[in-house]
């Protein structure tokens, strides 16, 4: 309902990128000049019809690149080191009774990495540190 009583006045839209600014949405804002999306995507923003139209479009593309790559290497280290299952372990008092068992380490392993966007480009500065090996697939 706000976007129709205001549609002649808005002038700019701004989102998660989980709201869409289609085809109909850019129509039915004839002063709009900008589309902003807060995320790393453009999927729910109509770029042709903003092209069409001579709508700006911004989104943060890096924003979060280094903290999903660390985030899965982290992941990585939680499976190989079996974080979840030895906490479980010590929570429901079983270190009591004996000791877990041995996991593996993570340095000299290789990794391999789907894709080489922004996330899967590897930071040298971390993975040389764990000296991991590295596999790629390019699609």
């Amino acid at each position: 309902m706000f976007i129709k009583d205001h549609s002649a006045t808005i002038r700019a839209i701004a989102g998660d990128g989980g709201h869409d600014a289609d085809a109909e949405m850019i129509e039915a804002l004839p002063r709009l000049e900008i589309v902003s999306s807060f995320s790393v995507g453009v999927d729910k923003i109509d770029l042709e019809k903003c092209r069409e139209k001579g709508i700006r479009v911004t989104y943060t593309p890096d924003v979060l690149t280094d903290e999903v790559a660390d985030l899965a290497i982290g992941l990585i280290m939680a499976v190989l080191r079996r974080l979840c299952e030895s906490d479980r372990y010590v929570r429901s008092g079983k270190w009591k009774k004996g000791d877990f068992k041995l996991t593996t380490k993570f340095t000299g392993k290789t990794v391999g990495i789907i894709g080489l966007g922004r996330i899967g480009m590897p930071k040298p500065n971390i993975y040389i540190y764990i000296e991991l090996f590295f596999s790629f697939f390019f699609f």
